[in-house]
């Protein structure tokens, strides 16, 4: 229960890694507040955890609400929400992104982008993240605390804002920018007298449905994982959960020291020389 009697928000929880931190975090005793575009995928995410959570611990229950993260005027609807039915937020996790492979037309590497497609990936991923921060920042502010908890928000970057990615140069920029907007959020905060932390985490390698674009089907999808694995020191790809621990130590007060920095979860990639991608992977 390293996080009871608090409130969380976590974007992009339908499915994959945000699914997995609300799901973690609802375990360990937070009210959460599941958010996503897929609605039907959303509530049922959410349906099935609140059945889960009965077993679990004896927080209230999660709920679902639509947000669109690039879009202001959902932030504003969802931030006059919160403060009305639950006086405001300890934790806000921004995790929602798109890789652009599936939702534009591309293309996507440094020759040839289309900026149509461009701008989509900032939007969601950056623009998306900086309307997140600020919406955390009104809602944690006035956030009664004491001296050994202070409310916190994690925001998802990537691998692939700390390298190059030839062939997603949006998605590469945008997850750059998380990393180094998450530090100015935490400086402002700290800047402010705000007890407020603000931190980033960069997987890489986590087997989630944003892959499956990339690794085919049936066979083609088992000789793909292989191959990635190769690659990864440690041997093999990493789960959602994996980084939903990550979250789960940036959200709790065990970290009440912790702001302006990155936890990487990528099996040792960034660690030595297959840090930087090649065309195959």
């Amino acid at each position: 229960m390293r996080l009871i009697n608090k409130v969380a928000l976590v974007t992009g929880s339908a499915q994959g890694i945000g699914k997995a931190i609300a799901e973690l975090f609802v375990k360990e005793g937070a009210t959460v507040i599941f958010s996503d575009i897929n609605d039907d995928k959303g509530r049922r995410s959410c349906h099935d955890i609140n059945i889960k959570r009965q077993q679990w611990s004896e927080s209230k229950p999660a709920e679902y609400i639509h947000l669109d993260v690039s879009n202001e005027s959902d932030w504003q609807k969802a931030e006059q929400y919160i403060q009305q039915n639950y006086q405001g937020l300890d934790i806000v996790v921004n995790n929602a992104g798109i890789t652009g492979f599936l939702e534009t037309t591309g293309a996507h590497d440094p020759e040839y982008l289309e900026m149509a497609s461009w701008h989509k990936v900032h939007q969601v991923n950056l623009d998306g993240v900086a309307l997140g921060c600020k919406a955390a920042i009104a809602l944690m502010k006035n956030r009664p605390t004491d001296k050994n908890s202070k409310s916190s928000i994690i925001n998802i970057s990537s691998r692939s804002g700390m390298v190059g990615i030839p062939l997603a140069a949006a998605y590469a920029s945008s997850k750059a920018g998380v990393r180094n907007h998450s530090k100015s959020v935490a400086l402002y905060c700290a800047q402010n007298g705000y007890d407020i932390r603000c931190n980033s985490i960069h997987p890489a390698a986590i087997y989630t449905p944003m892959w499956d674009a990339m690794l085919g089907e049936g066979n083609e999808r088992e000789e793909a994982i292989k191959a990635i694995s190769k690659d990864i020191p440690l041997g093999y790809m990493g789960e959602a959960m994996d980084v939903a621990y990550a979250a789960l130590y940036l959200a709790s007060d065990e970290s009440r020291y912790v702001t302006g920095t990155e936890l990487t979860i990528d099996g040792g990639i960034l660690a030595g020389s297959t840090a930087a991608p090649n065309s195959e992977n």
